[in-house]
């Protein structure tokens, strides 16, 4: 997420200056009057960042982030205390004590404490972008504007609770592949160590002229045999280097761009990145946030760089004067379904709920995808699993071969 360095005066008159993470500048200008401070300056700096500027920040490396089921649990608790009609600092103070999440358990801490100096909820809470995203904090923010926070608490919960659903729906169809693939690494490992050194000193006893694929399967061995540390050394640097890549700007939107465009994954990431857009923008208009700030918010909920650089366009141009129809078809991110539902929701004035349609339907479509998706991934598995063991047939059995035929010549 992008810093933002400000300068502003606070509400006795003040000079302050400092640092805010924010999508844009106007959430950013939106979070500081929030936090009670008057900008009169707001530049962009770099992107917040500790530990190494190597493209990895270590720190993030070992500080897991708060799970959604987290989340799930915490806006259904508050939600009904609030519902209950018990007191907002009562209930962050008993749910804080009984939280079993560090991290959120230290925010809601400090959430505490400046709800009792006084702060709105919303404003604790921006000072937390690591537990509490912006999505949450503006749902927040408009439930306390129009005395619904309750309410604003149960979407978020729905929200999050359907963010759960699609990603155990992802592990799920992933791990057969996963499963197949790591065996197979492992069975190479062995294969290249153990077993292909055996047969090497066993031919080489004979004294035969090897055939292409037993030497092609010795010359790996060997290779595998005294350079792996080298090849451990390329892949941790491959590793770091990629990571690297990632940290830039052009490097984040390319890789994002590839990722909705794989072979057989592709298609899948991209509905259900619509669907998660789908959803997250209905729910934005549908509390009452403004166009522009949902479009942005929900640009960032995607965490794809490159859907989230054509919003921002698409942004630009509506409050440029264009309509949100006309914006949609240039981004050119859009299927037929989308850009229609938008269309008639834009004639009809309820664009939230058929946004919230499309979202629906897309979510039913990657479920089907994922739940074919071993389907479609077995047969490559099985090509690759085939092509390993006739090299290996080859490789071994070819000499053995020949062997047998120069003994059965003597």
């Amino acid at each position: 997420m992008p810093t933002y360095r400000y300068q502003g005066r606070q509400a006795d008159g003040s000079k302050t200056s400092g640092s805010i993470d924010a999508p844009t500048q106007e959430l950013a200008a939106e979070a500081l009057m929030g936090q009670g401070v008057i900008p009169t300056l707001i530049t962009e700096g770099k992107e917040s960042s500790s530990g190494f500027s190597f493209g990895v920040d270590l720190s993030q490396l070992f500080v897991r982030s708060v799970p959604l089921e987290v989340l799930v649990i915490f806006c259904r608790q508050l939600f009904s205390l609030t519902k209950a009609g018990v007191p907002l600092l009562r209930s962050m103070r008993g749910l804080a004590q009984n939280c079993p999440n560090k991290q959120l358990k230290q925010a809601l801490d400090d959430v505490c404490n400046e709800l009792t100096n006084g702060r709105s909820l919303s404003a604790s809470m921006q000072m937390h972008p690591a537990v509490f995203s912006p999505l949450f904090i503006s749902m927040v923010s408009v439930g306390e504007n129009t005395g619904r926070i309750d309410e604003s608490l149960l979407q978020l919960a729905m929200y999050y609770e359907q963010e759960v659903e699609t990603r155990k729906r992802i592990k799920t169809a992933m791990r057969y592949p996963s499963f197949v693939l790591s065996f197979i690494m492992i069975a190479m490992f062995v294969l290249n160590v153990k077993v292909i050194p055996q047969f090497t000193s066993m031919f080489s006893r004979f004294g035969v002229e090897l055939p292409l694929p037993t030497r092609i399967l010795i010359g790996m061995s060997d290779f595998f045999v005294h350079y792996w540390m080298g090849m451990l050394g390329a892949m941790v640097g491959a590793f770091f280097a990629f990571r690297a890549w990632l940290g830039t700007p052009h490097g984040r939107e390319t890789w994002d761009k590839w990722r909705l465009r794989m072979p057989i994954v592709g298609g899948i990431v991209n509905r259900a990145q619509l669907s998660r857009f789908s959803r997250t923008f209905s729910l934005m208009l549908k509390a009452g946030v403004p166009l522009n700030q949902s479009l942005a918010l929900s640009a960032e909920a995607l965490q794809n760089k490159f859907l989230e650089a054509r919003l921002l366009e698409m942004k630009a141009e509506i409050e440029a004067g264009s309509s949100v129809s006309q914006t949609a078809t240039n981004t050119n991110i859009f299927t037929p379904l989308v850009l229609q539902m938008i269309v008639v929701g834009e004639e009809t004035g309820r664009i939230d709920e058929l946004l919230m349609e499309v979202s629906d339907f897309y979510d039913r479509e990657v479920d089907y995808d994922l739940k074919t998706l071993t389907a479609r991934i077995e047969p490559i598995l099985l090509v690759i699993v085939a092509g390993m063991v006739l090299v290996l047939a080859l490789g071994i059995f070819l000499p053995m071969w020949g062997m047998l035929d120069a003994i059965r010549g003597r």
